[in-house]
């Protein structure tokens, strides 16, 4: 296969995969009423369905990215496509509530090999000068993958019910599974013959799970307090074991490299500073704006639309300039919109709340590929796996966190009480609190990336 041909195949194979994954996460959460109905679910366990799904996401996705430089990058992404398309199969024929949960749980499963190899599979057959390029395809096929789940995800979930959106992945599944076996016969495998860290990679698992989950629980009492703990603790003897090991599950030595740790710790932040941006502003335009739940979709639907369109520009930009002064513009022009939201109330026009999305949007396209491009050029191609789970980690962490933050808020202003017109004036002060938040998390953000300095340093095993 000529090398142009490989590039393109390759490409077109990541960004199929990287469509799927936030589609089935944001359809998903659209579709949880209609799911809640069929089986008479509770509350409770009708969040644990979405949740199983990330979870299996962010807890898995590392030691995925170190099998994929053991035992080949292709292989796992296959394997997980080939994952995520029989999950699909299987929660679109569930019987109950129970089982749909564990197959949200198998296809997060499936998730995790294909993000934990995605952007490695890139860098296993793009040259670094080009690279930015398709990284910015990249996040405009992740970002165009929250859309479509918003805007056709709703519309299937209303026109054929819910299970649609689980069949609706299946000839994409089968599709790329054809691709794959026809079209690539080539393996990367960086990292080939060295053994692979069970021990750690259970820690791991134990680490994120607590972490996560006793964030998003540290407001309800005591026992999210203590999985936080366990979590801490587990990441002390997690970072001790693996300082000792050969083969580790994660080589510390990639974070002496200054470049790439404050690249994956802006990737942190910035999800951390936006992610809940959403869910708030579902609520606000609700609640106080009176609009429907598909009005307001189209209006929050602005934001990831302008990642989608602009990504592709800001990658190609960044082959060519600093990607620390891009990244940090866009940094700088996503605390603006958040800035922006610090002043909602009950009179905002629509057009503000519309700018400041698409502000939002335009920041994290200018971040997203240039900083991308910046954490995989500087480790060398054996940790190609390793590295892009490791940002993709941080992505996770930076979601739960978001929405940690935002429970938190909730609860210290709200209380557990339903969002009624009297307790209107109550939510704007955490809206405006949380936005306050997240405005300085994001500047902090700007900061860090001012310290990161020219590409200059040598590649880290």
């Amino acid at each position: 296969m000529k090398n142009i041909e490989l590039k393109n195949t390759v490409l077109i194979t990541v960004m199929l995969g990287s469509f799927l994954i936030p589609f089935m996460g944001t359809s998903l959460n659209i579709a949880l009423p209609s799911i809640g109905i069929e089986f008479a679910l509770n509350a409770i366990l009708l969040s644990w369905i979405p949740t199983a799904f990330i979870l299996a996401n962010a807890a898995l996705i590392l030691p995925f990215g170190r099998l994929a430089d053991i035992y080949g990058r292709k292989k796992i992404f296959l394997y997980g496509v080939i994952t995520y398309t029989f999950a699909s199969f299987l929660a679109s024929i569930s019987p109950s509530g129970i089982l749909l949960l564990i197959f949200s749980f198998l296809q997060g499963i499936g998730c995790s090999m294909i993000f934990g190899t995605g952007v490695a599979l890139i860098s296993s057959v793009f040259d670094p000068q080009e690279r930015g390029k398709a990284y910015g395809i990249y996040v405009a096929s992740v970002y165009t993958g929250i859309f479509s789940g918003l805007i056709l995800g709703g519309f299937l979930v209303q026109q054929f019910g819910w299970r649609s959106i689980f069949i609706f992945n299946i000839p994409f599944g089968i599709l790329l599974i054809s691709i794959i076996l026809l079209q690539l016969k080539s393996e990367w495998a960086g990292s080939k013959g060295e053994k692979f860290d069970i021990i750690g990679s259970v820690l791991f698992f134990f680490i994120i799970i607590s972490l996560m989950q006793g964030f998003s629980a540290f407001a309800d009492g005591n026992f999210g307090k203590y999985l936080m703990l366990a979590g801490i603790l587990g990441t002390i003897v997690f970072l001790i074991y693996e300082n000792r090991l050969e083969y580790p599950l994660l080589k510390l030595s990639v974070f002496k490299n200054k470049i790439f740790t404050i690249s994956v710790t802006s990737i942190l932040i910035i999800n951390l500073g936006t992610t809940a941006m959403t869910f708030l502003l579902s609520l606000y335009l609700q609640y106080l704006k009176l609009l429907s739940p598909n009005a307001a979709g189209i209006i929050l639907v602005l934001q990831p639309l302008a990642v989608a369109i602009l990504s592709p520009f800001a990658g190609r930009i960044s082959d060519k300039v600093d990607t620390r002064i891009i990244a940090s513009i866009g940094m700088a022009i996503t605390t603006i919109g958040l800035f922006s939201f610090i002043f909602l109330n009950e009179n905002t026009p629509l057009y503000f709340i519309i700018l400041g999305l698409i502000l939002v949007g335009t920041g994290l396209a200018l971040f997203s590929s240039p900083v991308t491009n910046t954490a995989m050029n500087v480790v060398n191609k054996n940790i190609y796996g390793t590295a892009s789970a490791t940002a993709s980690t941080m992505v996770f962490i930076g979601q739960t966190l978001s929405m940690g933050f935002a429970i938190i808020i909730f609860s210290l202003y709200i209380g557990n009480v339903q969002i009624t017109p009297q307790y209107y004036p109550l939510f704007l002060k955490s809206l405006n609190i949380a936005f306050i938040a997240y405005t300085l998390v994001c500047f902090v953000g700007l900061i860090i990336l001012s310290f990161m300095g020219k590409n200059s340093e040598k590649q880290v095993n």
